[in-house]
């Protein structure tokens, strides 16, 4: 069986332009494509490409205004008028996002840093509660994120997606093991008030941790399959497995969410049914500086004590070794020393009469003739 062959795109500088022409932000776009704005941005920036249904209809949108257009030139040659190479009718509308891309040189890290958190936080606290179930831990794993984000700003600021940084970051402080350990998070908090959601989160849940990411950025955020697998590095075809799983398993407890449409919308709708609320950023910030500042004192007086302890170590050590004496050991198979005891009558006869003998000895006998 043959492959149809893809869809054609315009290049991606193309693909914005007719955008603007239609007088669309990537928000309004993204919206339609039901998927998030980062990815109608990494379209137009190239980075990635539209597979499958969603390039259908995202090629079928840009074809709307080239089919206006030549429609509109065609009426305009025909009635006498005159419209310059390369000039759009409509007016080109570009969003807030795209004013600050422009205008990104004169902002300050901590400008630039504000901008993001106050553009991704909010839905970030949202998806890591429908990856956790916990509203704290939420809030804790985004702001520790964005922690560490502004640690390492420098190589932040120029990644080619901060928010996808960010957002990888998070998960993982949020499905950390460790948390297990922690007395605060070792009872359950309470489920959503409505039973449908209630029921979705408990589905959720029960999926292993690599599934539910896996579900929640397909389904959730809206990425494609090779920026699923890429974020959470796998390979395309073990991301496609376990998406498969973890809608046949949300399929199979709840049926009416077997359409990805309609599970995208009751992920949406439980996000946003809880009252999840992030820091300001001047906030976190601050509170980045003061652990890199905690951090940084304890590792110095480590080091110091460190350097105190070998000073005192070399001090006092010997010039010379000296081989330490072994403690001593009972030696077996050798009988005791016996001590001389009491003299009996016959040892006491017998000393006497040897005292009174000469020192030469007993006198000999000589034999005398008959």
């Amino acid at each position: 069986m043959k492959q149809s062959p893809p869809t054609p795109l315009p290049p991606p500088d193309e693909r914005r332009r007719l955008r603007e022409a239609q007088s669309l932000t990537q928000a309004q776009v993204a919206a339609r494509m039901g998927v998030a704005r980062e990815t109608v941005r990494s379209w137009e920036t190239g980075r990635t490409t539209p597979r499958g249904r969603k390039r259908e209809a995202y090629a079928k949108l840009l074809a709307e205004h080239a089919t206006e257009k030549n429609g509109e030139n065609r009426e305009n040659g025909e009635n006498g008028g005159k419209v310059t190479a390369g000039q759009d009718p409509a007016p080109v509308a570009t969003d807030m996002a795209d004013m600050t891309d422009l205008r990104s040189d004169a902002l300050t890290p901590a400008q630039a840093f504000d901008a993001l958190y106050a553009f991704c936080a909010p839905a970030l606290v949202r998806q890591t509660y429908l990856l956790t179930g916990r509203r704290e831990l939420a809030r804790e794993s985004v702001e520790r994120a964005f922690q560490l984000a502004w640690q390492s700003w420098p190589e932040v600021a120029l990644d080619r997606d901060p928010a996808g940084w960010v957002r990888a970051t998070a998960y993982e402080c949020a499905l950390s093991p460790w948390h297990r350990l922690r007395p605060r998070y070792r009872h359950p908090e309470p489920p959503p008030a409505d039973a449908t959601d209630r029921a979705l989160m408990d589905v959720l849940l029960k999926l292993p941790p690599p599934h539910r990411r896996t579900l929640l950025l397909y389904d959730g955020v809206g990425l494609d399959l090779p920026e699923t697998a890429a974020e959470t590095e796998a390979s395309t075809p073990a991301t496609a497995n376990r998406l498969l799983h973890a809608r046949a398993a949300i399929a199979e407890r709840l049926p009416e969410l077997s359409d990805p449409a309609e599970l995208h919308r009751r992920l949406a709708t439980l996000a946003s049914t809880e009252r999840l609320r992030a820091a300001k950023p001047p906030t976190v910030r601050h509170g980045s500086e003061r652990r890199a500042r905690f951090w940084t004192r304890a590792a110095i007086a480590f080091t110091v004590a460190l350097i105190g302890t070998t000073a005192l170590t070399l001090r006092s050590a010997p010039t010379q070794y000296e081989p330490p004496v072994a403690p001593g050991s009972d030696v077996r198979g050798v009988p005791k020393r016996v001590a001389p005891g009491p003299l009996s009558e016959a040892e006491w006869e017998l000393r006497e009469k040897l005292r009174k003998e000469t020192a030469k000895g007993p006198e000999r006998l000589q034999p005398t003739l008959p």
